[in-house]
């Protein structure tokens, strides 16, 4: 079997170069990293474009993504042993989402339905000690298979997963500051002890909580975060459509959401 392996565009376009960090950061040094990362922003904020409502325009997600790197040249600090592109990409990500956060742009029915969602998602599985299927979550609902696919493609934005705020919960204390570097970008070597432990503890969680995910689910988890297609290009290989992976990542973010919430419930016991 071959394996699938693509870059996105924007990746490709940004060019590997031997870092040497000035010491003080100036306009021009400034422009030249805006200039040479602006395709990495483009690329992050159309792959959480496709993700969300219409209404979001695309625009004012790579604006806001502007403020996260140019925030990420200010406060990088190469003596951390990370690359500028890894904190980058965590920078950008945070700020855009962070934009959506402020617009609250997800209705409270909303939000509501996919709380209901991830708790019956929870119980089943706890219940039948497997990953529930779609019949059962609809038994368990009351409500038949078409109304199931609709309440899916309702609450699929809800279904944002992002690194930042996994990072946020499991630190649960005061916010970084402005120039250190979460310690979750860090080499294993130079982390907090306590933390790594923590770390290591989450990432076997996550681990074992995509494993038990369905095939189908875990192959689509594998195309999209690791090989980074595209939905569609994902509906290819596996022969549905757009709208069917898109319900079927969905419900992958639903079984993995629940398991991330019993590991920090457990924590804070």
């Amino acid at each position: 079997m071959v394996t699938m392996k693509k870059q996105g565009l924007a990746q490709a376009q940004v060019t590997s170069f031997q870092e040497h960090w000035p010491a003080k950061v100036d306009s021009a040094w400034q422009e030249q990293m805006v200039v040479q990362y602006a395709p990495l922003i483009k690329y992050i904020a159309s792959r959480l474009a496709l993700r969300l409502p219409s209404h979001i325009s695309l625009d004012d997600l790579i604006s806001s993504g502007i403020i996260g790197l140019i925030d990420a040249i200010h406060k990088f600090d190469p003596g951390k042993n990370i690359s500028f592109k890894t904190y980058a990409e965590f920078r950008i990500k945070g700020a855009i989402l962070d934009e959506l956060r402020s617009l609250d742009w997800i209705p409270r029915s909303v939000r509501k339905k996919s709380h209901v969602l991830e708790k019956t998602y929870a119980e089943l599985e706890r219940n039948l000690g497997r990953p529930a299927e779609p019949e059962e979550v609809c038994q368990a609902l009351g409500i038949g298979m078409e109304e199931f696919y609709q309440l899916l493609d309702e609450t699929k934005s809800v279904s944002l997963v992002d690194l930042e705020g996994v990072w946020k919960a499991a630190r649960k204390g005061p916010d970084l500051p402005d120039n250190e570097i979460p310690e979750i970008l860090l080499d294993e070597k130079v982390r907090d002890p306590f933390l790594a432990l923590h770390f290591a503890e989450l990432q076997d969680i996550m681990v074992k909580a995509i494993d038990a995910l369905p095939d189908k689910e875990k192959l689509l988890i594998s195309l999209y975060y690791y090989e980074e297609l595209t939905m569609k290009e994902i509906g290819q290989i596996m022969g549905y459509t757009e709208s069917r992976i898109s319900q079927l990542h969905t419900q992958a973010m639903f079984r993995l959401r629940a398991k991330l919430r019993d590991y920090f419930q457990a924590k804070e016991e």
